[in-house]
């Protein structure tokens, strides 16, 4: 059973509120007090005790990251970019749900990521990078040769933001 966990409005201290602050403050709690929201908190409520599978958690992602020292290994992109999208698309199932490239630069990769919300962010980074980094080292042996032989293919670092 789902409860609204939080402090009541008379417990609130009105420790140095200035009236701009007081007016935002009212407008949200009479946002959070309308119709509109207590119709749809009540039917999730019914729809959760009635069903708890119907319920269904998507979220969206955008994720970029950039290859070992911005090293331009996949220049020009025209001539990888038929592998490299397949290969993320082949990671799905690594990711927990869906990977699409958005757009292939030398250096770095921006992908449209759909989950499940089953697993964190960084494990499916992690995820995506490793079987990602196997498939294109194992298969593009001038990637291989760009990057040299003891370096991976993709930066530790990553950028993620969440979209729709």
């Amino acid at each position: 059973m789902l409860k609204l966990v939080g402090q009541s409005e008379h417990d609130v201290p009105n420790h140095g509120v200035t009236s701009e602050e007081a007016l935002k403050s009212e407008s949200s709690r009479a946002l959070f007090h309308s119709d509109k929201i207590k119709y749809e908190r009540a039917l999730a409520l019914q729809k959760l005790s009635r069903d708890p599978d119907s319920v269904i958690l998507q979220l969206k992602y955008h994720f970029v990251w950039n290859v070992s020292k911005r090293m331009p290994v996949f220049a020009p992109a025209n001539d990888f970019i038929g592998y490299v999208h397949d290969t993320f698309l082949g990671c799905s199932e690594a990711g927990g749900g869906f990977v699409h490239l958005l757009y292939l630069a030398p250096d770095h990769v921006h992908l449209h990521v759909e989950s499940d919300g089953e697993r964190s962010v960084e494990d499916i980074v992690s995820d995506i990078k490793q079987a990602s980094a196997n498939a294109i080292l194992k298969e593009l042996a001038v990637v291989k040769d760009k990057l040299g032989e003891n370096m991976d293919l993709w930066d530790e670092a990553y950028f993620v933001e969440t979209v729709g």
